[in-house]
This record gives structure tokens, sequence and C-alpha cells, in this order.
């Protein structure tokens, strides 16, 4: 999603190091601190030999788990690269073939209505597709007789263009309340069956488990530290455990009992009105930029005017549990996760048997975090985890320039949090600021964060921070346009530690130019670069898939977004290709593959959006009418599904 481009951090620089002086002290000392790590270090230095000529893998071979070993100068990926372009298409490797499985308003239940864009309703919505698919979460289940896969799909609506839904769209400030209520409905998450039959995937409109979770009417439970809270209370609910909707779901995960996590990343923008003057919330609803009024809710929606409900915002920013195999479950909101814009909820299950959350703050100069759970997840009974998400420690990440980093807790007990806080809960509800006091490392905008079950390492995707002015440590560029990606070694590849290891995996843009400073193999093809890495996936055989997201920058690299491969082990690291470009003006978002690894689903978000200003794009004028290319339709936000011809692993 667009970001809202301002710092709201007070300290966004604490290093004025330049990057070559941070690679100098931080690859002297690499040897002693990580052992075996020289050939990575020299290709981040710039001196990694290129590897040309080489056949790639196929298919076949990757499932022999010593194939890499013995063959450390192959390519792990099997596919044929495409080009960078612009255009109002998508593609994907023409070994590979791609089938929009779900658009912006298709039918989720038997009866639902067929979607109109001219005479959407309240009601309609609710049981269609939402708008602006961002995170896919795959759930397997069990086939049925003569099919050859079945799972359910979560997905997140994460945020409206009013312009690009209803056809004739005024000013933004001219909305009318139906189309208020409209636009919240299309948010929040849609749980929905699919089922693949000869290799073909479809929707099951008759499925007990599909669902739609709204930002309009969708009532959840706040749990955890800061539920009943008095900065959590509202008019409308005077217990503070309570509240209705999930709004601006960004990224996500699946836990290992089942359950969905969505994140709620840019909520202020839903927020207008003005703090009564010596507001107490002021400097927290500051640190936020709330209330940025961009979606213009609040004209129709008192709880959405911070002057009527100060306390509101306070009340998402969290990340969402949801059960998706009980449609009637409440959804609940884990505040023990801390409350910031978030990016990511993908975890793993450490050494001791606890669940790890990886999640990033996405704004210029926000933080990196991870959860640990107090208690070990019991995989043989996923009712005894119901709780699991509420008791634990937030952690925030320091990056220091030996190569190491360390997990700083945010417990109101420890350090200055205590003379700053009066509890836990207002820890929770302010993170951002405990961060600060803790002086952890402000990041250029950390987007979703992939462990890798395989290898154990976690990738840090970083999309850009065009407000930098210094480097630091973990973000070496200034005015950094084009992003980069970080790679975590946690210490004894146990990932409830509270130090660990970085190192730089790859920093966008073009390779070629100079003026991008950027870098990745040597042998990367002119396609194979990419900007903005924005979510990632790890494929079965543990392979990671980087979807990028420019926004209006997409002019500056001449290609948009897509998904790229991305090798990270072996002479081969820091090599990229390209897999699949979405049309002009969308992102690339979600993708996630089927437990097999023969299909992969993306998320194409906003085609057709260019504009630099945010909400001022119009269906009139729209770059693409992708994927209907019907002049009765507006651009659609869509489910895609890529398989390989004639069947196999995807890549």
């Amino acid at each position: 999603m667009s970001n809202d481009n301002k710092i709201s951090n007070p300290s966004p620089s604490n290093d004025g190091s330049s990057f070559v002086e941070i690679c100098a002290r931080r690859y002297s000392r690499r040897d002693v601190l990580k052992a075996g790590a020289a050939a990575s270090a020299a290709f981040a230095l710039g001196s990694l030999s290129g590897c040309s000529g080489e056949e790639e893998v196929s298919s076949e071979e990757l499932a022999n788990s010593n194939w890499r070993t013995e063959n450390p100068y192959r390519s792990a990926y099997d596919f044929i690269e495409i080009q960078h372009g612009m255009d109002e298409h998508h593609h994907v490797a023409p070994d590979h073939q791609a089938q929009v499985l779900l658009r912006w308003g298709d039918p989720l239940f038997k009866h639902a209505p067929e979607f109109d864009p001219n005479a959407q309703t309240l009601d309609s919505q609710l049981q269609q597709f939402g708008y602006n698919n961002d995170y896919i979460g795959y759930v397997a289940l069990e086939p049925k007789k003569g099919q050859d896969a079945r799972a359910l799909l979560c997905v997140n609506h994460e945020y409206p263009i009013h312009g690009l839904m209803f056809p004739g769209f005024g000013a933004n400030d001219s909305i009318s309340a139906e189309q208020v209520k409209i636009s919240q409905a299309a948010c929040g998450a849609s749980v929905v069956e699919v089922n693949c039959k000869d290799g073909i995937w479809e929707v099951n409109l008759d499925s007990v488990y599909n669902r739609r979770i709204t930002s309009l009417d969708t009532e959840m439970e706040i749990t955890g530290p800061a539920a009943g809270h008095s900065r959590m209370r509202t008019n409308a609910d005077r217990s503070g455990k309570k509240v209705l909707g999930t709004l601006n779901n960004c990224a996500g995960g699946i836990t290992p009992w089942g359950t969905y996590l969505t994140c709620e990343e840019n909520f202020n923008y839903c927020f207008g009105g003005e703090l009564p003057a010596n507001h107490p919330e002021t400097a927290n609803h500051e640190r936020y930029n709330v209330p940025l009024g961009w979606m213009h809710w609040d004209k129709h929606d008192a709880r959405f005017d911070i002057s009527n409900e100060p306390n509101e915002p306070n009340r998402f920013g969290w990340v969402v549990e949801i059960d998706p195999f009980n449609p009637k479950s409440k959804p609940k909101k884990r505040t023990a996760l801390g409350r910031f814009k978030h990016e990511g909820g993908e975890n793993i299950i450490a050494t001791d048997g606890r669940l790890v959350i990886y999640m990033g703050d996405d704004q210029n100069f926000e933080y990196l975090y991870k959860f640990v759970s107090r208690d070990p997840v019991n995989l043989g009974n996923p009712k005894a985890n119901r709780d699991l998400l509420d008791h634990g420690t937030l952690y925030v990440a320091k990056f220091y320039d030996e190569g190491y980093l360390e997990w700083l807790p945010l417990e109101h007990s420890q350090g200055p949090l205590s003379a700053h806080f009066d509890s836990q809960a207002d820890v929770l509800i302010e993170p951002r600021r405990a961060a600060d006091l803790l002086g952890a490392t402000p990041m250029d905008r950390p987007e979703d964060v992939v462990p890798n079950a395989k290898t154990g390492k976690v990738y840090v995707m970083l999309t850009n921070n065009t407000k930098r002015k210094t480097p630091n440590v973990a973000n070496p560029r200034a005015a950094n346009v084009f992003g980069h990606i970080i790679e975590i070694s946690e210490l004894d590849n146990n990932h409830a530690q509270t130090r660990g290891y970085w190192d730089m995996l790859v920093k966008g843009g073009d390779h070629n130019n100079q003026d991008h400073d950027a870098y990745f193999h040597p042998e990367t093809s002119e396609n194979g670069w990419f900007a903005s890495p924005d979510n990632g996936a790890i494929d079965p055989t543990g392979r990671l898939w980087v979807s990028t997201d420019q926004g209006p920058k997409a002019n500056l690299t001449g290609t948009n977004d897509g998904l790229w491969s991305l090798e990270t082990e072996g002479p081969l690291r820091g090599m990229s290709k390209m897999f699949f470009r979405v049309p002009m003006g969308a992102e690339m978002s979600g993708p996630v593959f089927a437990d097999d690894g023969e299909s992969l689903f993306l998320a194409v978000q906003h085609p057709g959006d260019i504009e630099e200003r945010p909400g001022s794009a119009r269906i009139e004028t729209a770059s693409t009418r992708w994927p209907d290319f019907a002049e009765s339709m507006p651009p659609r936000p869509s489910v895609v599904v890529v398989t390989r011809k004639n069947g196999g692993r995807i890549g």
C-alpha cells in the first residue's frame, strides 16, 4: 500500500556512518562472529566471481535433498525468465500458466448476487469477495473424491480506493454515507474454500467455511494485557474488550494449529477529526500520524472521528487471530503482540517448542519486532493453543556493525520503560515509544519478515525510505529509493534467542547502474534485479520468492512490480530471476504455495492506480481495466493461481 511517507519517529537516525565505514567495520570482524560466511561476505563487498553458462536444475532434481550440495553452481530454480516491462496485462514465465481465480465482487455464497459496479449495495458487498486483496494464507483440507486438492484461502482486503470502486466518483470528501458502508464492507478479510480438479482451481460456493470479515460490523474480542485498559474504552464499548471490525489488513500468517493471523497496518488512514486541546492521547496519536483522514469515513461514521472517540485508534494496529474452520467464531485482537503498523505474521516454532512471530512496522524509520510465546505449542491438541498468543514477550531489534543483533524486551518492569509507562498495557499500546527509549534501530520500512523452516534463516523485506538522510548500520543508503533485504541467523538456530547475526542479502535497484548503488549476484540478468521488496514466501523446498511494491516509483525502474526467485545459499547467493509481472498500477502481494508446491497463489492489488497522490485514481482514467478488459467493468484486484504447464512443481 502507498506509505504515508511521514516521519513520526522523533529520533530517526542514530548512526551517521557511511556505508563504506559500515562495511569495513561489519566485515572485518565477520569471520570471528560467524564461521563459514566468507563467501557471502565477499559477495557483499562485490568480490564474488560470476558463474555464467550453468544449467538450471529441473524440478525432479529439486526433490533430491543432496542436489544443492553436489551442484553448488547450478540454480535452484527451473523456469524461463520473463522480461521487465510496463503494460496493462499480467505476464508469467512461459513454461507456467496463470488463472484468475477470484476478483473483487465475485460471489462467495451460492445465492450471492453477481457483481455490478453500477448497482453496488451494502448487502451485496457483504456476500462478495472484498477489495484490494493482499496477504493470502493457505490452509489445506482433505480432498474429496475426484479432487486433486482442497483448501481454504484466507485473504486480506487492505483498503479501498473509492475512485476505482465507484463509477463517476467525485471529490474524495464528497463520499456518501452508503458508499462509506460499502467501502467498509469491502475491507477486512475473506475465508473461501477452493477446490482443484484436473489441474483447474475453482471456488466452492456451497462451502460451510466461506466467510466475510469486515471493517464495518464484524464483532471482535480484544484479548491479552491491553484488554479492558482505560485507553481501550469508548462510548460504544465501556469494557474495552470488544471492537467492531479490522482495518488496513496487510500481511499475515498461518499458525501451526491452523488459525489465520491478519495484521492491521495503516489504520491512521481511516481516522479524521481533531483531538481537544491538551488531550492525553495527543502524543500517542502524533506518533502514529493519527488522523490522516484519507478515507473520509469520519464524515458518516462518528467512531472514526477522534473528536468524538479519541480512544478508537488505540483499538486498531493489532494482530487479529481468526479460526477459519469456524465461521461463527469471533476474531481476537491479540494485544500481547503490540500495536503498530503491522506487516507480517509469519511464524516458526523455536527449538524449545515456543512460537516465534516476526513482524515489521511499515513506516519510515520504524522497527523490527518479534514475539515469543510464554508456552510451547501443543501440536497434538490445537484447542490447547487457543490463548497461546495472549502470553509472551515482545522484542524489538537493535543491529550492530559487528554483524550481530540484539532483541530487546519491551517489558514494563525492565530498563527505562518502568519510568515512562504505567503498565505493560501502556507499553503494548505504544511500542514505538518504548522502542525509541530502548535505542532500537530505525529501519527503512520493514515489511514482511519470513522465517525459513528448512534453513532457520529469517528474511526481512525493507521496502524503501526516501526520507533517510544518513545511513545507519542496517540501512546502508541515504534516500533509499529501492529497498533491500536483510538475512538474520538466530543464535544456535533457536528463534527464541535474544541474540543473532545479520547479513545483507541484496540491495534493490539496477546493479548495473552506479547511481542506484544496488547489488545482486554479478551474473543476475538485466531482468533479474528488482526494487522495493515487500512480501516474501518460502516454497516447500525451502526456496525464497520475493514480491515488490514500488508504488508510483515504477517509472524509475522501467518495470511493473512482480515476483522474483532469489538464491540465498551457495555461490549463486543473491541471484534473482523474474517470474511474474503485474499489470500497470498494481503491486504484487501475498505469494503462497500449496503444500505440494504445484500451485502458487498471488494477489494482484490495486491494478490501474498509477497516481502519485493517494486516492486520486479514477475508473475513467485508469491505466488498465485488468482482468476483465470490459468497458462496463473497473479494474478489479484479484487472486491469481499459477501452475506449471504439464504439471509439476512451480519454478
